[in-house]
């Protein structure tokens, strides 16, 4: 299979399509929103050392930490792989809550 890539400054729904695509190829579709959540729990924990370790406070010496950017990075693309299981679009999450809760009204009317 080709890498899959994504271009510089993807919008949400491009970044969460990526990592759909990213899923289907390393064999992770089929994980349940529970797996998923409970992998994005871990990565929080790694956020968390990560954090320590930026802010100089004391960490296990012989733990593999990565860095904030990088564990960051993780949970975005959990929240993703959450919200396409979930058949959620992560762009209604950056919505002012009148405008989602407009939009969210107009679509259950329309299937009432």
């Amino acid at each position: 299979m080709g890498e899959l890539e994504l271009h510089k400054d993807p919008t949400l729904k491009e970044f969460q399509e990526y990592v759909k695509n990213l899923e289907q190829q390393r064999g992770f579709a089929d994980q349940t929103a529970i797996e998923k959540c409970l992998l994005l729990g871990e990565e929080m924990g790694e956020l968390f050392k990560a954090v320590r370790k930026a802010m100089k406070l004391k960490t296990d010496v012989n733990a593999n930490v990565g860095s904030v950017k990088e564990e960051l990075a993780d949970i975005f693309i959990y929240v993703c792989a959450i919200a396409n299981t979930c058949s959620f679009s992560t762009y209604f999450a950056t919505l002012p809550l009148s405008k989602y809760t407009r939009i969210c009204k107009t679509i259950f009317l329309k299937y009432l």
